[in-house]
């Protein structure tokens, strides 16, 4: 019995049959393995991409008007084979003659930003109010939550339509806008996960070995927020993306010339009968866009979440 131990505790962990993972090696394992979490990271990935390497795959600057005799409903057909010095164009050109595919391929990069930024705002200011809300407790907390339960009385885009309305249009007060709309979500989130864990033991034992509150609240309590906020994020973006383009397509959010996927549905909006590629194309790199965000904050839910370790996920 004595040989059998020693020979076993000598083997390594793959000749064993145990391999050992650390719970974050365990979530990406799962996230990778994710059917919906593979469609949406391979779709962002090549918005991402496309952002990145606009300056290189738009044939022509997306603000410059062309002066050309290429009409605006007759996009190129051979998708691969136009030659932007015969005046051909892949998406055709809009009503002020800009080459569409260019303007679509710059969208990428506005509307990712806009997400991402919206949402770090977000984040922070949210997570903040609830963490402070959670931890403190008694009459500030009452006053707090009962600030974010006014924002989230009223519809969020309703909401970022009045604030814009307020501050006046324009890109920099509609992603203000987005993200006030958006800090109560994270509020409720953070103060529900203080409220869960700063009764547990390890947080007791970290109070009574003397460690102060700011120690406690930032080092001990708030990291087991950071997978909820990981979720919560990802499919705000998708909401955020959605709200910049409702705004820019009312005339609040960015303004022309900026190639903003909004702003090019409002403005082609007439011409959806005569020619609708104006407006489905835009159209459709919103969709994608948001569809990718979705699938991956799916995927993530599922793979961060402990009570699905084991169960097969996709």
């Amino acid at each position: 019995m004595t040989e059998t131990k020693k020979t076993i505790a000598s083997l390594s962990p793959v000749e064993s049959g145990y391999k050992h993972r650390t719970p974050t090696q365990d979530a990406v394992r799962r996230l990778l393995r994710h059917r919906s979490a593979q469609a949406g990271m391979i779709i962002l990935g090549i918005l991402v991409l496309v952002a990145i390497f606009a300056k290189w795959i738009a044939p022509y600057d997306p603000t410059r008007i062309l002066k050309n005799e290429t009409r605006r409903d007759t996009p190129c057909i051979h998708l691969l084979g136009c030659d932007p010095a015969r005046n051909e164009h892949i998406l055709g050109i809009d009503g002020n003659s800009r080459d569409l595919f260019s303007r679509v391929v710059y969208g990428s990069r506005l509307s990712l930003q806009v997400g991402l930024v919206t949402m770090s705002f977000a984040i922070l200011v949210g997570g903040l109010i609830g963490a402070i809300s959670g931890f403190v407790g008694g009459w500030l907390d009452n006053i707090l939550m009962r600030s974010m339960d006014v924002l989230m009385a009223f519809p969020s885009l309703l909401l970022a339509i009045a604030i814009v309305a307020a501050l006046g249009p324009g890109l920099i007060n509609a992603l203000l806008a987005i993200s006030i709309v958006s800090i109560p979500r994270f509020a409720r989130l953070v103060r529900a996960t203080v409220l869960s864990v700063k009764e547990l033991e390890y947080v007791e034992a970290s109070r009574a070995l003397g460690g102060s509150s700011l120690h406690i609240l930032f080092l001990r309590i708030l990291p087991n927020a950071i997978t909820p906020l990981i979720v919560q994020g990802t499919l705000g973006i998708a909401t955020a993306i959605l709200d910049a383009a409702a705004l820019s397509f009312l005339g609040l959010g960015a303004e022309p010339p900026r190639p903003e996927w909004g702003l090019m549905l409002g403005e082609e909006r007439n011409s959806v009968f005569n020619a609708p590629h104006l407006v489905f194309f835009p159209g459709f790199a919103i969709m994608l866009t948001v569809l990718s965000f979705n699938l991956l904050g799916d995927g993530l839910r599922d793979a961060l979440d402990p009570r699905l370790r084991g169960v097969k996920v996709g």
